[in-house]
This record gives structure tokens, C-alpha cells and sequence, in this order.
């Protein structure tokens, strides 16, 4: 946590880390380095979209579905709740019904995962994922953003391609691969921002957490433009 009370529950990218089975591996290298005589450090990454903390759009499993780059960013900016799920399998919908989830809101799901898989660079065939009886829950109760803290809301045994679709398919924008070892169940304020990628299914992206919630969401004005826009302030 920084000082200012953010909480950092992006997980690191690293050469072999772990990635989907059938996705491209993790390479990073430095393409031009001072060490070795070069003027600056310049390195070239290798790997697939939707590994490490990223986010999926719609256009991931549905055909004709929005790209990531057409996001707005309300959807990963702003209050947020984090749920601990008990389940060592799946989130069932039993499990949600306690949770009185609303209309709007940003769910993120602090799971098991959190405590011992990313500490791993092996893929984990057995973590824990949305089943599909619960994200048609959460389609039912017209959440805006889920978020989980493994590569995938899906599992990798059953209810993959199901999962993704009932989420993406009602609109609701996905960011997987988080790490909640870190943080109690509450509300916070969301920071969460995926790369601007033309066209993209995923793109990688960086997610903060305000325990404390001083930040809040005012308009400013860009004094070059005069236009409004929506930014973070600290309040004293």
C-alpha cells in the first residue's frame, strides 16, 4: 500500500510467467541496452492479451461484440466492492444471494486463488472460477464490471466459453488476473485502465484499489481544450 492509501492488486509481468496453455508465453528482453554500450534501454515483449492483470471485451467471445479500445472508462473507474468468495470450486449463485448485489455496481471477486496461485508460474488447472449459473446472477442483476483474481472467470474444466458469453454478451467488461492477497473484503475506490488497443479483444492493464476512499471522482478542465473531463483529487 502507498502512503496515500493505494493498493496495487496488479500481479507483475515477467519472462515465463504463467499464461493460458494455449496462448503465446511471456518474453521480455532488452532489445538495446546501456550495459552493453547502447545510448538508452529499449526492450520488445512477446506474449498473448489476455495474460497477467487484463481486461476482455465483448468482441472476445462475442462476434460482432465492442473492442476493448471502445470501453468507457466509468466502467473500471470509480466505487467498486470486493467480495470474498469461501467456495473452493466455484462462485455459486447460493453464495451471492448474502451479497445483495445491485444494479450498476463494480463486483471483484477475492477468491483462494489470491493466496497461493500467483505464487506459481506453472498454469493451475483447479482455480477457483464464476460457474455459469452465476454470472447469469450477475447478468440478472445488471452489474457493470466483474473482476477475478485469476486469468480467467471461466474454469478451465467447465464453464469457459459459457461464462465468458453471459458476461460479454449482456455488456459487462471483464478484468481478469488480479491479486486481492492483499486486501480485506469492502468497498474501494477502482482505478483499473487497459491498454488502447485498435480493435482488441484484451489488452493488459494496471488496477489500483483506494482503501480509504478519499479520492473522489470531480470534474476538471483542461485549460488547453476548455474541456470537462472526469479526474481523481485528493481531499483533505
Amino acid at each position: 500500500m502507498t502512503p496515500s492509501g493505494w493498493i496495487d492488486i496488479s500481479v507483475t509481468l515477467h519472462s515465463g510467467m504463467v499464461h493460458w496453455p494455449d496462448n503465446p508465453p511471456v518474453k521480455i528482453e532488452r532489445m538495446l541496452d546501456m550495459d552493453r554500450g547502447a545510448v538508452c534501454n529499449v526492450s520488445t515483449m512477446s506474449m498473448g492479451s489476455h495474460t497477467g492483470t487484463h481486461m476482455d471485451a465483448p468482441l472476445h467471445f462475442v462476434r460482432d461484440g465492442a473492442s476493448l479500445d471502445k470501453m468507457p472508462l466509468d466502467a473500471t473507474i470509480g466505487e467498486a466492492r470486493v467480495i470474498e468468495i469461501r467456495d473452493k470450486e466455484s462462485i455459486k449463485p447460493a453464495e451471492l444471494l448474502r451479497h445483495r448485489i445491485r444494479p450498476g455496481e463494480r463486483i471483484l471477486f477475492k477468491t483462494h486463488n489470491s493466496a497461493h496461485i500467483w505464487k506459481r508460474d506453472e498454469f493451475y488447472k483447479d482455480f477457483v472460477y464464476i460457474s455459469k449459473e452465476a454470472a447469469r446472477y450477475l447478468v440478472d442483476r445488471g452489474v457493470q464490471t466483474v473482476g477475478i483474481d485469476y486469468l480467467s472467470v471461466g474454469g478451465f474444466h467447465r464453464d469457459g466459453v459459457e461464462t465468458h458469453r453471459a458476461l460479454l454478451g449482456a455488456g459487462i467488461w471483464i478484468i481478469e488476473g488480479l491479486n486481492f492477497a492483499k486486501v480485506k473484503p469492502g468497498k474501494y475506490e477502482l482505478l483499473c485502465l487497459p491498454v488502447k488497443i485498435l480493435g482488441s479483444d484484451g489488452a493488459p492493464a494496471r488496477a489500483i484499489l483506494q482503501a480509504n476512499q478519499r479520492l473522489k471522482s470531480q470534474p476538471f478542465s483542461n485549460s488547453q481544450t476548455g474541456v470537462q473531463s472526469s479526474g481523481f483529487r485528493a481531499q483533505k
